[in-house]
């Protein structure tokens, strides 16, 4: 839930996630195809019980062919007041998984390791800066993780009050969130909204790795190849941040949470797998997670669509 300006963004945000959701199910090998729905509004003011209703009931219409969960916007209690009118929902409170924050935070952690390594050789964080944008429920936890791992910490949220509480918390600087994208740092973590990664942001990036869980962080496609051409590795959002998913496919009775955390830190070998692709085939980052997913659109043995 989003106050797009009008439905023409709407509709470019949500087929850029739906498009992104397709692919983070694939690459983490999950049964999903991908969807996305979007609603306009405000999320601190535009609420109601009538709407979450309505939402609830297009999509049932859709009789299971979608599912429905909490994301940038959404809550836990917004998608269990979308099950008071149909079954096709995910992530509620009554399965278990309903709060998929610190499944995800600790595959984007995971997936900075592999960062990491691939880069220095050494998963370590002693001694690295790692710049955070956006401390909300993902962001927050990730800077719990890094901090524990011996990371120095930079955090920087439109939430004034949000960042103070994260840096008096865990010890880090605060920033401004438009300067943060420029700080002097070992891994850029966008954390929240997605195109910071554009024209005018990527030429003034100091860090050597970007790895966050913000999804469609590049503004565009070509994006990746000014990164790559700046030195950037860049973590494909959709490979580093697909711990959310992974903690719905975990959901139900009998629901693990060790095992969904299990589940996330596979990201590590995922990520250096699509990070030695890229750097056999020579080509960047996100191609190379395209490339990986797409081997794995159809179940094994099955062939080509």
């Amino acid at each position: 839930m989003y106050p797009y300006p009008d439905a023409e963004a709407a509709l470019t945000d949500v087929l850029r996630l739906s498009r992104g959701m397709t692919y983070k199910n694939a690459l983490a090998e999950l049964p999903f195809g991908g969807g996305k729905s979007v609603l306009i509004g405000d999320p601190h003011s535009d609420k109601t019980r009538a709407l979450f209703h309505g939402m609830g009931r297009a999509v049932d219409a859709l009789g299971g062919r979608y599912k429905v969960a909490e994301d940038s916007g959404i809550a836990v209690p917004d998608v269990d007041t979308m099950g008071e009118v149909t079954p096709h929902v995910a992530g509620t409170t009554a399965d278990g998984s309903s709060d998929p924050s610190p499944v995800t935070a600790w595959g984007v952690f995971h997936g900075m390791r592999a960062a990491l390594r691939h880069r220095h050789g050494s998963d370590s964080f002693a001694g690295r800066r790692v710049a955070v944008q956006g401390v909300g429920a993902v962001g927050r936890k990730l800077c719990r993780h890094l901090a524990e791992a011996g990371a120095e910490l930079v955090v920087a949220d439109t939430n004034p009050e949000a960042a103070r509480e994260a840096a008096d918390a865990l010890g880090a600087a605060v920033s401004e969130p438009d300067a943060l994208l420029r700080a002097d740092a070992d891994i850029l973590a966008p954390c929240a909204m997605g195109a910071v990664l554009n024209d005018a942001t990527i030429p003034e990036l100091r860090a050597g790795i970007v790895a966050g869980a913000a999804n469609n962080q590049l503004e565009a496609d070509r994006h990746a190849e000014m990164l790559s051409q700046r030195g950037v590795l860049y973590a494909p959002d959709y490979a580093v941040n697909a711990g959310g998913v992974i903690n719905i496919s975990h959901g139900g009775p009998g629901y693990d949470a060790q095992a969904a955390l299990a589940h996330a830190a596979r990201i590590h070998d995922t990520l250096l797998e699509i990070f030695q692709r890229a750097e056999r085939e020579a080509t960047t980052t996100a191609a190379a997670a395209d490339r990986v997913a797409e081997t794995r659109f159809t179940p094994r043995g099955r062939g080509p669509i």
